[in-house]
């Protein structure tokens, strides 16, 4: 039962996350054997790890903690971030969620390998130091992949560059996170807790981040809600970033599925617009009234918002300005 305990508590938590982070993909872009064959290539990734990391430790002059804060994060996240620099090449990603999935895949593969080792060499360690290696080590394999694909990602769809320094920004980041995790600044519960709670908001933040940088890009932070409804409307959307950037999701998306991501987009949009009118008409003291196809347009959006999944909205989230909630503030006005 011990024994049970201890491989459970080693290596089922990377797979939890891992699951996590596939619930996100509503629209299952990233398909079930793609990422067991991903899991099976963090596994190989930590063998030859192992081999390298034994090799460079027999001609460097350093001892063991050393290596492991300056040299093993290099050996080990430049070979993890291999594959996935491949399948962005290939563009086998369509989304830096998709990114996220396959960087998080390889680490678990990574540190299972990795936790079956140590769960070998020092199998009279009590729990707590499985804990560490389970919620410590083996999700910050998980995570600092995952947040070199996404910003990876994102930098190569930003500056349509697939060449080498593209992936340099992502993998320091990697590198300096690993290393700085090796080098236990606080004791290793402690840390463990921090990373646990840290790492999965460090990856929203990192998707923030990389959501407004698209934005930037599109333009869109500089159009009002008006603009961008009147370039869908008049058909100059082909012209325009927004429309290449629509154009490039009929590659990742059935057809189908595309016209109902723009329906919902100019949906939204003349929502946002009709709420922006009535709280500024109410400011001037005017009473609008009340508009009895609002209700059914809200019917709608939520079909539209169904028909698309979660993967969808995140697509197209860049131009989605106005919040929910403020959209939810005009059916409440309009009621």
């Amino acid at each position: 039962m011990t024994e049970l305990i201890r491989i459970a508590v080693s290596l089922l938590p990377v797979f939890v996350f891992l699951s996590a982070l596939i619930f996100l993909d509503s629209y299952k872009l990233v398909k079930l054997q793609s990422i067991l064959l991903t899991i099976l290539i963090g596994c190989v990734v930590a063998g030859v790890s192992a081999g390298v990391n034994y090799w460079l430790s027999g001609i460097l002059a350093l001892d063991f903690r050393q290596y492991t804060r300056y040299i093993a994060p290099v050996v080990e996240d430049v070979l993890k971030a291999t594959y996935l620099i491949f399948l962005i090449r290939k563009e086998k990603v369509g989304f830096m969620v998709d990114a996220a999935i396959y960087g998080f895949a390889i680490g678990a593969g990574f540190a299972f390998i990795e936790n079956i080792f140590y769960l070998q060499k020092i199998q009279d360690a009590n729990v707590l130091v499985w804990i560490v290696r389970g919620f410590g080590t083996a999700i910050m394999h998980g995570t600092t992949t995952a947040i070199f694909g996404m910003l990876s990602k994102n930098l190569s769809d930003k500056y349509a560059s697939k060449q080498a320094h593209i992936f340099l920004a992502g993998l320091a980041a990697a590198i300096l996170l690993h290393s700085f995790y090796n080098h236990f600044f606080l004791p290793p519960i402690l840390i463990t807790i921090c990373f646990v709670i840290g790492l999965p908001l460090l990856i929203v933040f990192v998707f923030d981040l990389s959501e407004q940088a698209t934005r930037k890009w599109l333009g869109v932070g500089f159009d009002t809600d008006v603009d961008l409804l009147e370039v869908i409307t008049t058909g100059d959307i082909i012209e325009s970033r927004i429309g290449k950037y629509l154009e490039s999701l009929k590659s990742r998306f059935p057809g189908e599925i595309v016209a109902d991501m723009l329906c919902y987009l100019r949906l939204h949009l003349e929502l946002a617009v009709r709420a922006k009118g009535i709280l500024l008409m109410r400011q001037s003291g005017f009473d609008p009234a009340s508009d009895p196809e609002i209700k059914i347009k809200f019917e709608e959006l939520e079909y539209l918002q169904k028909s698309i999944g979660k993967t969808g909205k995140l697509a197209i989230l860049p131009f989605l300005r106005t919040s929910s909630r403020d959209l939810w503030q005009l059916y409440l006005i309009d009621k």
